[in-house]
């Protein structure tokens, strides 16, 4: 595996429409632009994303091809900043272990934008996940919705103010689909939450994949993503199947630092996780075992610093050359190897840790 030039991403907006763009960070109306990538030039519509991040001086953007969605490969895709990770690598790394551990996930690679030529850094380019998501990956057409806040915490309560929720599509946002899979989806969160342990148990298959979705939640113990567990995931809805699969996303403050880029203590959180749906499953003694053995067996073979090292350095070695070209990071070629080391420290002892954990569960 060797490294290679970061492909370069060159977005030219009209000032007027870049004025419009900065006057309002928190708005998602979208602006024209064009995007060259390669040879080729396309119409693009782009708009700022994210939460907290949209104050950063670095600002993360959200682009769609809204002329030619289906002559295109894709309809749309997120330019990530990581600007609170200096590894640059966190997301892409998770998306990556997520892949190889059997979850549906988004692509990442890293790009180096341009704006109007002024060079803006480098960038995560992140799969959008939607319909063309579902069809690159030969899966049946369905519903995506994504989880937009701590309110998508499987539960009849809202996380805010501990009250029932007035709708039970409180935290989420659908991507793809209609009424009829809203309908279906609010059937799910109350059955999960109204069921008696032995029907849940014979019942909960018929909404949900259980084993991916058990995956899931081991991915993002391993990673330790503390904001995962009830919010920065997607939904996709099998139309063939009517089961549930569950999608990671945004998961920069990860493998042992938060959201604001500094450490977090490797056993912050606990080997089962946290929210309505997992505490359920896990109350439950076969999806219990069948959980500390996913667990067990990827924490010896894919949760290893063999597995996962080498995708850092290659990673790293191609980000490099273009980091005092980024106006916007002091991070230097020694730090990008510090952050590697800290993230191997991570994997060690959060290995240790989760192996503890299981063998008191």
């Amino acid at each position: 595996m060797s490294a290679t030039a970061l492909p370069a991403f060159r977005l030219h907006i009209h000032p007027k429409h870049l004025l419009e763009l900065k006057q309002d960070v928190w708005s998602d109306e979208a602006i024209p632009g064009m995007l060259l990538t390669g040879s080729a030039e396309m119409p693009v519509a782009v708009s700022y994303r994210g939460a907290h991040t949209r104050k950063l001086t670095k600002k993360s953007y959200f682009i769609q091809y809204p002329d030619k969605k289906e002559k295109t490969a894709e309809a749309a895709f997120h330019l990530n900043a990581e600007y609170h990770d200096p590894s640059f690598i966190r997301n892409r790394l998770s998306f990556h272990f997520f892949e190889q551990i059997g979850v549906l996930a988004p692509a990442a690679s890293h790009v180096f934008l341009y704006l109007n030529e002024k060079k803006e850094g480098i960038y995560l380019k992140i799969e959008s996940v939607d319909g063309h998501f579902l069809k690159r990956r030969n899966l049946e057409r369905g519903a995506i919705y994504y989880a937009v806040d701590d309110d998508a915490n499987f539960s009849l309560l809202s996380s805010f103010n501990k009250k029932a929720k007035q709708n039970l599509m409180q935290g989420y946002e659908r991507k793809t689909g209609s009424n009829r899979h809203d309908d279906y989806l609010q059937e799910f969160i109350y059955f999960i939450n109204t069921a008696k342990d032995d029907i849940f148990e014979k019942e909960i298959k018929r909404y949900l994949d259980v084993k991916q979705y058990l995956l899931w939640l081991i991915g993002a113990v391993c990673t330790q993503n503390f904001d995962g567990f009830v919010h920065n995931y997607a939904l996709y809805l099998n139309d063939r199947t009517k089961t549930f699969q569950i999608i990671p996303w945004d998961y920069d403050a990860t493998w042992g630092r938060n959201i604001h880029g500094e450490e977090m203590e490797y056993n912050r959180i606990p080997a089962k996780g946290y929210n309505t749906l997992s505490a359920r499953l896990l109350d439950i003694p076969a999806f219990q075992s069948q959980y500390f053995n996913l667990m067990k067996y990827i924490l010896h073979r894919q949760f290893t610093i063999s597995r996962l090292s080498r995708f850092a350095v290659n990673w790293h070695e191609t980000i490099a050359p273009f980091l005092e070209q980024d106006p916007y990071t002091t991070v230097t070629y020694n730090r990008l190897e510090d952050e590697q080391k800290q993230i191997f420290h991570f994997i060690e002892q959060r290995k240790r840790f989760l192996l503890f954990e299981l063998s008191r569960l």
